[in-house]
């Protein structure tokens, strides 16, 4: 969700208004850093930093926040009690950032910046004795993620990196792609559907930030050129199509290929696509069966398995393409 664009709704209707940032984080704590919650006149809009005497701190800090138009650093300590309550080990700390909402005209195009990019650095004060400040700095769209929030080293201010989030093609808009797509769409993914069948690619069938392409392969690449920060999900309906897709993108340089379907016909495929000249460290890199080993068996099971492999990859925790495949 778009909290700088929220919070500029709330302004624009001269409606009081909140933005809580987890600035710090140190320990166990309930939500990294990064993490926003937008708090309008009456409470929680948008979001969560934790929930619990966490977040109920970080509303009265909002209203106080907007009392004396100035912003605050709200500092929790997780003592056993609380920590036991969030499902979490003691010793955890969090600070969390909380500035009101102003109509200032330099605060608003700051807002107005980062509400429509895809990516840059937002510099906040954490003390507006003259006033907020608020900076934006755009970024190239494939920069690196890096960290969300963090305190400056003199804690005078709050710097929040933004990127945008990893885009996943899933070619097939059956039952199953269908899952997937709504699934990797629900969990931040930028989600391209593909499939040659219009009655498939209906873009009714999705929600409205996915898009949806009634095309082949070659159609996909043309409007979506693959990079690393890219996942590939081919879930077509048999596999004639599915070779015609991996021939295509497991040379490319998407940073994760999975395909649906059993080892036997990785198998098969790799068989036919090797001779057919597909490198085989390329074909090697396929992640058959794709998602994690969760015995999953619906559509919807299938997609949280999916999904699942999908986030394992964006934060990092995955090995090479390969070697994380020993079932």
């Amino acid at each position: 969700m778009n909290f700088w664009r929220a919070a500029l709704e709330l302004i624009a209707a001269r409606r009081a208004g909140a933005l809580a940032t987890v600035a710090h984080t140190s320990g166990s704590t309930p939500v990294p850093a990064g993490t926003k919650m937008l708090v309008g006149d009456g409470g929680r809009l948008l979001g969560t930093v934790g929930g619990g005497c966490v977040e109920a701190d970080v509303l009265q800090a909002a209203i106080e926040a907007q009392q004396r138009r100035g912003p605050a650093l709200v500092t929790h300590h997780l003592n056993a009690d609380l920590a036991g309550d969030l499902g979490l080990s003691c010793g955890g700390t969090v600070e969390i950032f909380v500035e009101p909402l102003v109509a200032e005209p330099a605060y608003v195009a700051a807002l107005q910046a980062a509400a429509a990019a895809d990516a840059g650095v937002v510099t906040t004060a954490t003390r507006w004795d003259d006033g907020p400040v608020k900076t934006f700095e755009p970024l190239p769209p494939d920069s690196r993620a890096g960290v969300p929030a963090a305190l400056s080293e003199d804690r005078r201010f709050v710097v929040e990196r933004f990127t945008l989030a990893p885009r996943v093609l899933v070619f097939g808009a059956g039952h199953v792609g269908a899952a997937i797509a709504r699934a990797a769409a629900a969990a931040g993914f930028r989600v391209v559907v593909i499939d040659d069948r219009q009655e498939y690619a209906d873009p009714a069938r999705f929600n409205g930030e996915t898009t949806v392409l009634a095309g082949g392969v070659e159609d996909a690449l043309a409007r979506f050129p693959l990079t690393a920060r890219d996942a590939v999900v081919v879930a077509t309906r048999g596999h004639r199509h599915d070779a015609l897709i991996v021939e295509r993108v497991a040379p490319s340089p998407a940073g994760y290929v999975g395909l649906l379907g059993s080892r036997r016909k990785q198998a098969v495929l790799s068989k036919a696509l090797g001779a057919a000249g597909v490198p085989a460290e390329s074909l090697a890199r396929i992640r058959v069966p794709v998602g994690l080993p969760i015995g999953a068996e619906t559509p919807e099971e299938i997609a949280v398995s999916v999904v699942a492999e999908l986030i394992e990859w964006r934060r990092g925790k995955s090995e090479e393409v390969g070697e994380s495949r020993r079932r």
